[in-house]
């Protein structure tokens, strides 16, 4: 080591051009360096969706999730678990890979089976869609689209078909399909008493539909030096024509679409309602996917916006809510201010220890260059600049200057002895950089048991340990290198046992002020060692007296560890608030979106006008399995709404107006389930998608005995002190009706399952699923699903129900209450698996304690059910 120094002073210019290297590398590197809240999490997970239009929960769980996760175990390698969730219509799959697993791979087998499994599927099941998941794909920043005289179906459509496709451009921006609005469709409103007067079925219309509207070209003819494109009218191109197109003769006369039905262009049945301060608006996301900066994707998102704005109309209005880069900024301007004041403290207190600007101005220089050279390591290593990696900076400066200060302390002393600059350099480097490897190699061991942590927590403090070993690594080799260099140039040789100014014995009076100060705290700081030296003496005189005192006040102070909290991450005042309310299963959207009006007027009796900023909610189920996949709320159904609080500046704490909306809410709204759910980035990623922070599963064979356990574990946990928003997750009593067909009795009659089937999925689910078709709108380009459906406002009863009309080949018309019996059920809201077995779970979370407190008696579900 000490042939390093050496080097240094005979070759000076090499470690000057190293420190001008690092101070241009270093910048460089900070402004390429992504910028973001944490470290990438890197945890290999895969989501697949599967989608069945109308086929309930529990069928979706056992006829296409169940097996294709058995078919996973079979061919997909390095599973960690699975979990998976069927709700009505579609089913989310994710599956968690063991770390450092090549998701390439998993992507390609994954893929691979899900292709092969699709002929073991309900007919027209279609190949599911398959996401790479990630615990940062978090919302960032959301758009709220509204204007005036534009419809909700107006709004999804620009979201979905002219707005979304720019915006998924911007590197490391997810963006799923629009919450809210109404999707654009060609619904034929179907008559059933028509249909029952001329003997036909739904199941009739939708063969003629396909029979009559094909997407086949015919080709083309060459006829002299011309070749011609031949365009065949086997698609109307009118939405008036598809009302013309026949369906079948009866009794002589043609029967066409129009005859019994109404062909419109209309919307599907809505099930997702979004309000932005009370007028229906539709929202889009933007999550971050990816080790993009967040900062980089929301700039990049509001650029996009702007060039938008030439193609839209002008009556359409943008609103950019939830803007995460305000807390990005926010946090990792913190870490840096912080870091900032702590090398300015440290410098002046260089300067007033040492009383040499020129000491001072070396150990300045060295620091900003350790951590420049430390950030440069950090980009050379893949990570970016966050509040882990920043605060590791930040902790490393005070540290980083033991190595420049006591260099210039001993290479101080010994030109006190009057010796020459250049041997008092070498000297003093040869008596301490044997203890300062020592120091440095010791300070690194502390942080060497990160890397072997798991889980979120080594992707976290993994970055913070590369921050702070390769400042000290930079830091050691520069006061080996740059250190000598500079001090051989700026400190001055004088005579024995003179001070650094060359003063023997009393120093003469000083006008500048800065001097005088010095002065006054050295001879301060001298009474200070003189009395700490009396009481060492003391302390030696009586040995054992202080050691057994100190070994009490030692242990004494272990017994304060049960009064100290333990959170994983401290809680953050964000000025934001996240709710989700729960109505009775199986509330139908419209309702709930008054109910959710109501709850917004309460809450705006809590909160004060001037300290509401925005109020915005997203009522029901997305209409895609894109969302649902990124959804961290909850949601399985209609009865489900979130509602995002967004507070001014200067607003009193938020952890107060949560506190007593938690108090108000639940009685002014008996029979709905309240929690309130991480609103900010951090404890959003923290959560890895999960609603709340304590998650119990119920995992057994046996679904009722483990739902009758999770509600007697429920009921013990609300007496838990601070534990709060304690709910079940799953619900079994979401309202049903069985249609029990009497085969004998249809089989009478001429009719078949088959043939009641059909016709019950044509009227009630809509054809989309088993007879897609599609027309193609002149006017924007778009292609939209062509769905005969009766309206749902015409089966209001089991009386309309019970007459819908059931036709079969060659048989007369029927009713469907002629050879069917119709009764109420209760079944599965959403069906919950963990490794294929049934799972119930447990959310909740913690007020006015640590969330240590809070998993302080862990429920244990062992003994009966397996669990």
């Amino acid at each position: 080591m000490i042939a390093l120094v050496r080097i240094a002073l005979r070759r000076p210019y090499t470690f000057v051009v190293l420190a001008l290297i690092i101070l241009i590398v270093g910048p460089l590197a900070a402004l390429r360096t992504p910028v973001d809240i944490f470290p990438d999490i890197r945890i290999p997970v895969v989501a697949v969706i599967w989608q069945y239009t109308g086929l309930p929960p529990d069928q979706m769980a056992g006829r296409m999730t169940t097996q294709f996760q058995r078919a996973l175990t079979t061919t997909v390698n390095d599973i960690e678990h699975i979990e998976a969730n069927s709700y009505n219509t579609l089913s989310i799959t994710k599956v968690f890979f063991q770390p450092n697993v090549d998701i390439r791979i998993a992507n390609t087998q994954i893929t691979a089976i899900a292709q092969t499994l699709l002929k073991q599927m309900p007919p027209g099941a279609t190949p599911p869609l398959i996401l790479n998941y990630n615990a940062s794909t978090v919302p960032i920043i959301q758009l709220a689209l509204s204007g005036q005289g534009l419809s909700e179906q107006a709004l999804a459509d620009l979201g979905s078909n002219v707005i979304r496709t720019p915006l998924v451009t911007v590197p490391g921006a997810a963006i799923p399909l629009p919450y809210g609005g109404k999707q654009r469709q060609v619904l034929i409103d179907l008559d059933s008493l028509a249909m029952q007067a001329r003997g036909l079925s739904g199941q009739d219309v939708a063969n003629a539909l396909a029979a009559q509207n094909l997407i086949t070209p015919v080709g083309t003819q060459k006829i002299g030096g011309f070749e011609y494109s031949i365009q065949l009218n086997n698609a109307p191109a009118a939405l008036e024509a598809l009302g013309d197109l026949p369906i079948k003769s009866v009794n002589g006369a043609m029967v066409y679409i129009h005859d019994i039905g109404h062909v419109r262009d209309g919307n599907s049945p809505q099930i997702n309602i979004v309000h932005v301060d009370g007028n229906r608006s539709v929202l889009m996301q933007v999550l971050k996917n990816g080790s993009v900066s967040t900062l980089s994707i929301i700039a990049g998102i509001k650029q996009q916006v702007e060039e938008l704005k030439a193609i839209l109309p002008s009556a359409l209005n943008i609103a950019q809510i939830g803007d995460q880069s305000v807390f990005v900024k926010g946090a990792v301007g913190g870490v840096i201010y912080e870091g900032t004041i702590a090398a300015a403290l440290t410098s002046l207190m260089i300067l007033l220890f040492l009383g040499s600007w020129r000491s001072t101005l070396i150990i300045a220089i060295s620091i900003p260059l350790s951590v420049l050279g430390s950030i440069a390591t950090l980009a050379a290593l893949g990570e970016t600049l966050n509040i882990m990696t920043l605060g590791g900076l930040a902790l490393a400066v005070g540290i980083l200057v033991d190595d420049a200060t006591v260099t210039i302390e001993n290479i101080n002393w010994h030109l006190e002895q009057g010796k020459e600059v250049e041997t008092a350099i070498m000297d003093g480097a040869a008596q301490i950089v044997t203890p300062a490897f020592v120091s440095l190699l010791c300070i690194c061991v502390v942080f060497v048991p990160m890397f072997f942590l798991e889980g979120v927590a080594r992707f976290l403090f993994v970055p913070m340990a590369e921050a702070v070993m390769s400042a000290m690594a930079c830091s050691f080799v520069l006061s080996r290198t740059l250190v000598p260099t500079m001090a051989n140039y700026l400190l001055r040789k004088h005579a024995p046992h003179t001070d650094l100014h060359g003063h023997d014995g009393a120093l003469p009076p000083s006008r500048n002020p800065l001097v005088r100060f010095q002065r006054g705290f050295e001879a301060g700081f001298e009474r200070v060692r003189l009395g700490y030296r009396e009481l060492l003496t003391m302390a030696l005189a009586r040995r054992a007296v202080f050691v057994l005192g100190f070994t009490a006040f030692v242990l004494g102070s272990f017994a304060l560890t049960p009064y100290l909290g333990r959170d994983f991450f401290p809680s953050v005042d964000a000025g934001q608030i996240l709710m989700h309310a729960r109505s009775q299963v199986g509330t139908r959207v419209e309702e709930n979106a008054n109910h959710f009006a109501e709850i917004q007027k309460a809450i705006r009796q809590v909160v004060p006008p001037g300290e509401l900023g925005t109020l915005v909610d997203n009522i029901g189920m997305p209409v895609s399995g894109i969302n649902m996949t990124y959804n961290s709320t909850g949601t399985i159904g209609t009865q489900d709404g979130d509602i995002q609080i967004k507070l001014n500046e200067d607003h009193h704490p938020t952890a107060d107006y949560v506190r007593t909306l938690r108090e108000k809410l639940p009685g002014l709204f008996p029979g709905t389930t309240f929690s309130f759910l991480p609103a900010d980035i951090i404890s959003q990623i923290l959560n890895f998608g999960a609603p709340a922070p304590i998650d119990l599963q119920i995992r057994g064979p046996n679904l009722a005995a483990d739902f009758d356990y999770a509600q007697e574990l429920l009921r013990k946990l609300r007496h838990v002190p601070g534990l709060v928003d304690a709910r079940i997750q799953q619900s079994l009593s979401s309202p049903g009706f069985n249609v029990d067909v009497d085969r004998t009795r249809a089989q009478y009659v001429g009719v078949t399952e088959r043939d009641v089937t059909n016709s019950m999925v044509v009227n009630l689910a809509g054809s989309s699923q088993v007879a897609p078709t599609y027309w193609l709108s002149p006017d924007n380009g778009q292609s939209y699903p062509i769905v005969m459906q009766t309206p749902q406002y015409q089966m209001d009863s089991l009386t309309a129900l019970k007459n819908l009309p059931i036709t079969a080949a060659g048989a007369p018309s029927q009713t469907l209450g002629a050879i069917a019996d119709v009764s109420r059920v209760a079944r599965s809201a959403v069906v919950s698996q963990y490794n294929i077995q049934a799972m119930i779970q447990i959310y909740a979370t913690t007020q006015g304690r640590d969330l240590g407190a809070g998993l302080g008696r862990r429920a244990e579900g062992r003994g009966r059910n397996g669990k």
